[in-house]
């Protein structure tokens, strides 16, 4: 266990010491230049740094150069080099906002960009059957691009938007990184370089993570709520696909990000245009602490994700459909209460 150990700490104590440094610098050269209403930590007068990022991405390409058990290959180079990209978009939304069309772009590019270094979805398997659905055709290698290109660029913008509150996405990450972690250990699996990066990568977030956790000392910013959806994300598919266990962890933010683009769809509003619709934010408007909120999200995560390790595709299938079913439950019941909180304040006054 040596090989995993080792890299998690040597991650840790990166992330721990370049969050250090970059909260002691940032408050005199990267303060926030951009504010808006969804940005909670202004309502309480703190101006928090939101570029956690830049000592994630660090921290994380560092571990990765000096773990001695690893190779780098095509593969994992596209997935450095992809975290650089997607670290330079968000880091220059941090700075200067960006308009949303261009960070799409620079998704969907670094998406198209590991694809060609070799993370792709090789086969899916049947739900029903059990069987294998192999994409060594031409078609089938059209459809692989697509859904990595899909999948990449809906987990970066579900996690960036669940970086709304301390700890929420850091957490969530955390979970869902230590799940593909098992997942890479058993032996039907059996990939121990996945396992290495996965766990250099659960180092970096438990070191963010400690800094975060409310009340937040830094943010993670675009740059780190980027990468930590685009570490992932490309994790899922590296080296065999592992996104029907990612989808089940990750539930919440990717039902959140999908209902939130439906409203905006139904009110004629931009797909991309930031707004207080997320999930976190309707719960803060009834009332839940940040530290309720968090806790709630973890919990429910860890135990979709100790069912994903522990069950079948079919299995996986069922519980992906009965998690889906109770998360839009809820957010129906949540608009209701928040209707109803709203038409009272409407009469008191």
């Amino acid at each position: 266990m040596l090989k995993y150990l080792v890299p998690f700490l040597e991650a840790f104590f990166f992330s721990v010491f370049f969050l250090f440094a970059t909260i002691s610098f940032s408050h005199r050269f990267f303060l926030e230049k951009h504010k808006s209403s969804r940005h909670i930590h202004l309502k309480r007068g703190k101006n928090i740094p939101r570029i956690g990022g830049i000592a994630m991405v660090l921290a994380f390409n560092l571990a990765i150069i000096f773990d001695k058990n690893l190779v780098i290959s095509p593969e994992l180079y596209g997935f450095m080099l992809g975290t650089g990209i997607i670290f330079a978009v968000g880091f220059w939304d941090d700075i200067k906002e960006i308009f949303w069309k261009v960070q799409l772009f620079f998704q969907v590019a670094v998406a198209v960009l590991v694809f060609i270094m070799g993370v792709r979805v090789y086969y899916i398997t049947n739900p029903f059957t059990g069987g294998i659905i192999r994409f060594d055709s031409s078609l089938g290698t059209i459809f692989s691009v697509l859904m990595v290109i899909f999948w990449i660029v809906v987990v970066i913008n579900a996690i960036n938007w669940a970086d709304g509150i301390d700890g929420l996405s850091g957490g969530i990450s955390l979970i869902a990184g230590t799940t593909i972690f098992f997942l890479s250990l058993r032996p039907e699996v059996n990939q121990p370089p996945i396992a290495i990066v996965c766990a250099i990568l659960t180092g970096v977030f438990l070191g963010f993570l400690i800094f975060n956790f409310y009340p937040a000392k830094i943010m993670a910013g675009t740059c780190g709520a980027m990468f930590m959806g685009f570490s992932l994300s490309v994790l899922a598919i590296f080296s065999g696909t592992k996104i029907a266990t990612a989808l089940l962890v990750l539930i919440i933010p990717l039902v959140d990000f999908l209902w939130v683009i439906g409203e905006r769809f139904r009110n004629k509003r931009s797909l991309f245009q930031p707004d207080m619709n997320h999930l976190h934010y309707k719960l803060m408007e009834l009332g839940w602490s940040q530290r309720k909120i968090v806790f709630s999200y973890w919990i429910f995560t860890v135990i979709v994700a100790f069912v994903a390790l522990n069950t079948r595709i079919f299995g996986k299938s069922v519980t992906l459909f009965l998690t889906v079913f109770l998360a839009v439950i809820f957010l129906i019941y949540i608009n209701k209460k928040i209707l109803c909180l709203k038409n009272k304040r409407t009469e008191k006054y």
